[in-house]
């Protein structure tokens, strides 16, 4: 490890800023030392403004890409190279990137691509994001303490969430019954880590990658033609609970998201055809989802 890349971890680690958010501008200022075959502390604003049009033009990545790039520059030099002026400089692209809307699986769907994940510890990890509204990151972190079961409380705590928050979000019964069967087929409480989900193999939590090449092929199984990733699963936790009657207020904080106009938009996804089974608490979204029998499910590979 080179003295400037540990400085920038050092000098990140101290602000707080999340492990995912210091792996992104690691990564970042790597690719471009790599592109220019010089260390990044000699570079000047031209040279990555000249990387930022290259990514753009050359390699055709999305500006919300190319942003890292600037925030990570940003980063070098005001706090880590300690010259603010040129890090002031290092403005992301002006042009605004393109919002899309999320394509939305129906609760058909969610149940069809829960029965046609062939991992348990994925399928429970993937039904716990949608019941939770939980980040890829945040469910593969998740520890056996982190499931509170008490009668009066029924809640799952995130820890270090986006931007190194903490949080409370949903736990229904369903869920809970679920997890419970999970802890005893795999002995999560026995563990010394404690992860809730994890690899058998290295005992460590479930990558990311993996999760969403199981997500990816249970998708194709269940042949949705719908596109996304796990992330899906989130965005049909807060639309769901607003088709089930619940306040955009109450969804924004579990989320965690800063800002309720963020929260908002998934007001233009509710279908005003849904109407929500009776008896049904509109919390729990997985008593919510239709039975898929099983004859629709393919065998295991």
């Amino acid at each position: 490890m080179t003295p400037l890349r540990q400085q920038m971890l050092d000098a990140m680690a101290v602000r707080g800023l999340a492990v995912r958010t210091q792996e992104t501008y690691v990564d970042s200022l790597g690719r471009m030392a790599r592109y220019f075959k010089r260390s990044p502390a000699v570079l000047t604003a031209q040279d990555i403004e000249a990387y930022m049009l290259h990514l753009v033009k050359d390699r055709k990545l999305s500006f919300s890409s190319v942003n890292h790039v600037a925030a990570a520059s940003r980063f070098l030099f005001t706090h880590v190279l300690v010259q603010p002026e040129t890090g002031q400089r290092m403005l992301p692209p002006v042009a605004r990137t393109r919002q899309r809307q999320p394509e939305l699986l129906s609760r058909l769907q969610t149940a069809q691509l829960f029965a046609h994940c062939h991992s348990p510890m994925v399928r429970m990890l993937l039904q716990t994001l949608y019941a939770c509204g939980l980040r890829l990151s945040e469910g593969c972190h998740l520890r056996v303490a982190d499931i509170d079961s008490a009668p009066d409380r029924l809640c799952v705590r995130v820890v270090a969430g986006k931007g190194g928050a903490d949080r409370y979000t949903l736990l229904s019964p369903t869920l809970l019954a679920l997890l419970r069967t999970h802890c005893r087929r795999f002995g999560c409480h026995q563990r010394p880590e404690g992860w809730l989900f994890f690899n058998p193999k290295t005992q460590q939590p479930l990558s990311a990658c993996g999760v969403q090449r199981h997500y990816q092929a249970a998708r194709r199984d269940a042949h949705i033609d719908k596109s996304g990733s796990t992330h899906t699963l989130r965005h049909g936790f807060a639309t769901h609970l607003l088709e089930g009657g619940i306040d955009l207020h109450t969804i924004c904080r579990l989320l965690g998201h800063g800002h309720i106009e963020t929260t908002s938009r998934y007001l233009h996804l509710i279908s005003p055809q849904f109407k929500p089974p009776t008896g049904i608490d509109p919390l729990d979204l997985l008593a919510g989802l239709p039975v898929v029998p099983p004859s629709t499910r393919l065998p295991p590979h």
